[in-house]
């Protein structure tokens, strides 16, 4: 088969929505289809999801890429996934679905501080990373302690993107991006580890890890009953996959050491690549996607998911307005930015500074419109941005661009917003579903079809533009940022008694 028709699937896994997206062998998008799923919450800080559910959306939206591109599906290639981090997705003993959870959970918050205070130090020094509420072990460790019934049926512990990669071939493996992002493994080698799960209070949980994999080997191929399901080709290989942070940052082009990447999606995602991962308690998380491959972040669910929240809430209602991201961008366009304009916080599902921390408008005065609401939002979620980068860059990581890429990077105003704000060129990537192209340039490596990350990278990637920072704008945003930071110091007390008071 002559190489310009050959094609790679990507598929994105994320809290909601999971994408189908297929690529030419040069990165260019021949076709997508995304199918939006339901998200649960049967209590206060609870967040699951149907992972039936789950596949049947894989398998429309696989199908429904195929159909719209018209290609033979003998025609792809190979297949990588990826999805988001952390949350917790279990099988039971007989592999049917047991426990979907997403990572925007919150329910294991007094464990999460109560296993940082017994034994963060040394956790940190084994996975490099301290618990939070929705860290894969800890959400385990919570079903153990609060669900022993439900523990106890436990078979297999997957990933997001995990569970379709087995609905597709059968396999139940991980790869090491997702393991050691969700703390699972001793770092830097990437491995299991006893002394880590009985850290966690998960003695013997041994038996629920799936095989650990490299995100670009081969991990089965295409079953015919999941070929029926999609239309995909039996015997298409699928790769291990990616833990979605770091293949957005490689289907935006970031791969070298030193390269930095900003996604501003569900999650406030701020991370720099290295040949060796920094030590450092204050960061929230490393992981390793490769030999001498590691990616050094610090997050937060603290990023575009607080605008996806006031469309839905304030803008979608009534479906008065066709396009209302698009609404919300013009809307902002409108006003021009005042040292006196309100400030938000954008903790809708808290912050890595504590779970009780809240969202709010705060400044309010009769003369300001919807445009002011909205350019406070996008303004303190370029805050949160900084705040976490400022962690980064006090740990010793440095850098002078970045790559702006996840459903913010969209807008015609955020990526100018984040430039004036860090004081660094942004550049936005050509391709917008970066998710599905990382992991389509990894289903390539492991096909054989490029030789490693830089070539796949290089030939598949480009940047569409460059947002050089406004020299004018940046002691705006300085002083903006220290009353930012102030407030949220001084309604700290609030916030825990409001978390305190939904306890009662």
């Amino acid at each position: 088969m002559a190489d310009s028709a050959r094609y790679l699937l990507g598929l994105d896994a994320g809290n909601t929505v999971i994408k189908a997206v297929l690529f030419d062998l040069d990165g260019r998008q021949v076709s997508a289809f995304a199918i939006d799923g339901r998200s649960s919450t049967p209590a206060p800080g609870h967040v699951e999801r149907d992972l039936d559910e789950l596949w049947r959306n894989a398998g429309e939206a696989i199908g429904g890429c195929i159909a719209e591109a018209g290609v033979d599906p003998r025609q792809i290639a190979a297949i990588g996934c990826a999805g988001h981090g952390n949350g917790l997705y279990l099988l039971d003993r007989e592999d049917r679905p047991l426990v979907g959870i997403q990572s925007l959970d919150t329910r294991a918050a007094e464990l999460a501080a109560e296993l940082s205070a017994e034994h963060g130090e040394t956790l940190h020094a084994i996975c490099l990373q301290t618990p939070w509420p929705s860290e894969t072990p800890v959400l385990l460790s919570w079903l153990r302690r609060n669900r022993p019934e439900v523990y106890e049926r436990a078979g297999t512990l997957l990933m997001c993107k995990d569970f379709i990669t087995f609905k597709l071939t059968g396999r139940k493996v991980s790869d090491i991006s997702d393991m050691s992002g969700c703390g699972l493994m001793r770092m830097p080698d990437a491995r299991y580890d006893a002394e880590l799960l009985a850290l966690y209070g998960l003695e013997g949980a041994e038996t629920l890890l799936p095989l650990p994999i490299d995100p670009a080997e081969i991990a089965g191929t295409v079953t015919a009953e999941a070929a029926e399901a999609t239309g995909l080709a039996v015997g298409t290989p699928v790769v291990g996959g990616y833990f979605d942070v770091i293949s957005s940052a490689l289907g935006s082009g970031v791969v070298a050491p030193g390269a930095a990447s900003i996604i501003a999606g569900t999650w406030s995602i701020n991370q720099v690549v290295s040949s060796e991962p920094v030590v450092d308690p204050s960061v929230f998380m490393i992981s390793a996607f490769g030999p001498d491959r590691y990616m050094n972040m610090d997050n937060s669910a603290t990023s575009a998911s607080n605008l996806e929240w006031y469309v839905r809430e304030l803008v979608e209602r009534g479906g008065h307005h066709g396009d209302p991201f698009a609404h919300c961008n013009a809307r902002l366009a409108e006003v021009s930015p005042r040292a006196d304009d309100p400030f938000f916080h954008p903790y809708l599902y808290g912050s890595s500074l504590g779970a009780e921390y809240r969202a709010g408008f705060y400044g309010l005065a009769g003369w300001h419109g919807e445009g002011h609401l909205l350019r406070a939002l996008f303004e303190g979620v370029v805050f949160e941005h900084r705040r976490h980068i400022g962690v980064l860059q006090k740990a010793g990581v440095s850098f002078d661009a970045a790559t702006l890429s996840g459903g913010g990077s969209r807008s015609p105003h955020w990526p100018q917003m984040f430039a004036d704000c860090l004081g660094v060129p942004i550049s936005v990537a050509e391709a917008q579903e970066t998710g599905a192209l990382g992991a389509a340039i990894g289903a390539g490596i492991g096909a054989g079809l490029f030789a490693d990350y830089e070539e796949g990278v290089g030939r598949m990637t480009r940047v569409r533009q460059v947002f050089e920072p406004d020299g004018a704008m940046k002691p705006h945003y300085d002083r903006r940022y220290e009353t930012y930071r102030e407030l949220a110091d001084t309604l700290g007390d609030f916030w825990r008694r409001q978390h305190a008071a939904r306890e009662q």
